[in-house]
C-alpha cells in the first residue's frame, strides 16, 4: 500500500514554513497540500483540505499551536498533530499530550528524524523528543483553563475590565481568578504570576 501522508503545516515565521514544506515534500511518501501562518488560519484550513497530519509550531499569532490542538481534539477532527518548536518546556508537552496530540519535536532535530517521527505517528505512535519526557512529569500545571487565560491576557497588557469583555465574565470573577493564580504560583502579582506561568511553560 503506497499511500501519501497529506500535511498541513503551521509556522509563523515564513523562511522556516519555506523550508519545512521544501524538505517534507522531498519525501517519497509526504505532500504538503497545506500552510499556514498563525493556529486560526490553520483550523479554518484543515476544514477545507481535510489533511492526515498538522505540523505545527508553538507560539503564533491569534492562537498557539496547543490552543489548535486543543480545538482540533474538541472538535474531534480527524487529522494527527505533532508539535515542532524550539520550547523544550515540560509545561507545553504536558498540556499538548492533553490536548491529543501525537508528537512532540524539538526544532534542532535532523530533518531525518521529523520525517520518521511522522511515518510512526501516521502508524499509530507517539513520538516524543527524548530530552523531555523526565522533565515532563515533575512538576504539574496548577492553573484552570480559566486562570489560564485571565494571566494570558493581563500578561498582554490588558486591564481587569478588557480581560472580563472578553472572557465575557465579571471584573470581579477576573480579579478572583487573576488572584487565585498568582497564589498558586507564590507570586506578588498578577505580571509576576504570568511570568513564572511562562517560563513553566503553563501560559
Amino acid at each position: 500500500m503506497n499511500t501519501t501522508i497529506n500535511i498541513l503545516i503551521a509556522e509563523d515565521q515564513g523562511m522556516l514554513l519555506g523550508a519545512l514544506s521544501a524538505l517534507l515534500d522531498l519525501e517519497p511518501d509526504m505532500q504538503v497540500i497545506g500552510k499556514a501562518s498563525n493556529g486560526k488560519q490553520a483550523l479554518q484550513l484543515i476544514s477545507e483540505l481535510n489533511p492526515d497530519l498538522v505540523l505545527t509550531d508553538i507560539e503564533m499569532p491569534q492562537m498557539t499551536g496547543l490552543e489548535l490542538a486543543q480545538q482540533i481534539q474538541q472538535q474531534s477532527l480527524a487529522c494527527k498533530v505533532i508539535i515542532l518548536t524550539t520550547f523544550a518546556r515540560s509545561g507545553y508537552l504536558r498540556r499538548a499530550m492533553e490536548y491529543g496530540v501525537k508528537g512532540y519535536l524539538l526544532k534542532d532535530a535532523p530533518s531525518d528524524d521529523l520525517a520518521n517521527a511522522i511515518r510512526r505517528v501516521m502508524q499509530g505512535r507517539k513520538m516524543i523528543a527524548p530530552e523531555l519526557i523526565v522533565d515532563a512529569w515533575e512538576e504539574a500545571d496548577p492553573l484552570s483553563d480559566k486562570e489560564r487565560k485571565a494571566l494570558k491576557l493581563a500578561a498582554d497588557g490588558y486591564q481587569t475590565e478588557q480581560i472580563a469583555n472578553e472572557m465575557h465574565l465579571s471584573p470581579g470573577t477576573v480579579r478572583n481568578y487573576l488572584s487565585s493564580a498568582s497564589s498558586k504560583l507564590n507570586a506578588s502579582n498578577r505580571i509576576e504570576a504570568a511570568r513564572i506561568a511562562r517560563q513553566k511553560g503553563w501560559l
